[in-house]
């Protein structure tokens, strides 16, 4: 029986690793990506890794803003948007919760509202809200929300709405952020069945009568089947790790993840972080543990989370 200490963990560590696993292989398209089995922190000899430079084990964007997430909770014991823009800005400009210091991979619609907020507007009002403003760039962040949350469903939800906000502030990524954080908090709770518990819970919780539940229906569609192509719009993303969830085990999951191609850190880390939180710390490969860079980033907010 794993400890709630483990999932939490396995959580955390899940997602840096999914992200850092997906970073040789993004924007490559499905067919381009090695097989699973060759699926490693270090790509086949013969495959032309992206971001090159960037040392094996390395998290990027994906990483470093849900750090930059889980330290403004913890050390403003709320969400605070006004202390989560300025992390995100330190990152942005200095590197803070980037491994080395380096800050690589930095999603467009981010980049805009964290420039804004440099400009002096406020972190609720520096984001797009447009259609076309629905990347996973406030998705993949989320999880640690949910990690550290203790309120209702209601509170997290709110939470997960807002902190989705700062960057990304159309309705529709905060439905997939809202719906992610009660998937992993069912995950968390051991449910038999944390995705339609997590979605009867969202509905309950918008009404049926609500603009939030007719977008959820709509444009989510959380009932249709699980599939994805690995890309980064929002819908997308969360459909392509929940479509790596039937893969087994956290390796099999975050490889599968990988293979789909395209934004392959951003649907690993998104998948690795349910599937740690489901199979605790000790379920993910020790060479990856052991190889994964800036422990001593992470190690610090790991003590004091749970």
């Amino acid at each position: 029986m794993l400890t709630r200490r483990e999932r939490l963990e396995g959580g955390l560590i899940g997602m840096l690793v999914g992200d850092a696993l997906g970073v040789p292989y993004e924007f490559y398209r499905q067919h381009q990506i090695p097989s699973l089995e060759q699926i490693e922190f270090d790509p086949p000899k013969n495959f032309k890794r992206s971001h090159q430079g960037t040392p094996s084990g390395t998290w990027s964007d994906d990483g470093a803003q849900a750090l930059c997430l889980l330290a403004s909770l913890q050390d403003c014991g709320k969400l605070d948007p006004n202390d989560l823009g300025q992390a995100l800005v330190e990152w942005y400009d200095t590197g803070y919760m980037a491994v080395d210091g380096r800050v690589f991979d930095v999603g467009l619609q981010t980049a805009r509202a964290l420039r804004r907020m440099k400009a002096g507007i406020p972190p609720l009002e520096a984001a797009d809200s447009g259609e076309q403003a629905n990347g996973n760039g406030s998705l993949m962040r989320v999880l640690p929300l949910t990690l550290w949350h203790t309120g209702s469903d209601e509170a997290l939800v709110a939470d997960a709405h807002t902190q989705s906000k700062v960057t990304h502030a159309h309705i529709r990524s905060q439905i997939c952020c809202a719906l992610y954080c009660l998937w992993a908090r069912r995950t968390l709770e051991e449910s038999p069945a944390p995705w339609t518990d997590a979605v009867t819970t969202l509905v309950r919780i918008y009404g049926e009568a609500s603009p939030e539940f007719a977008e959820l229906e709509y444009y989510v569609r959380p009932d249709d089947p699980p599939y994805g192509e690995g890309g980064g719009y929002v819908v997308d993303c969360l459909r392509s790790a929940r479509w790596a969830m039937n893969a087994g085990s956290y390796e099999a999951v975050v490889k599968a993840a990988v293979s789909l191609g395209n934004d392959t850190d951003t649907t690993a880390c998104v998948a690795g972080g349910i599937a740690g939180v489901r199979d605790g710390i000790g379920a993910i490969p020790e060479r990856w543990r052991n190889s994964l860079r800036g422990m001593e980033i992470v190690e610090p907010l790991l003590a004091r989370l749970g």
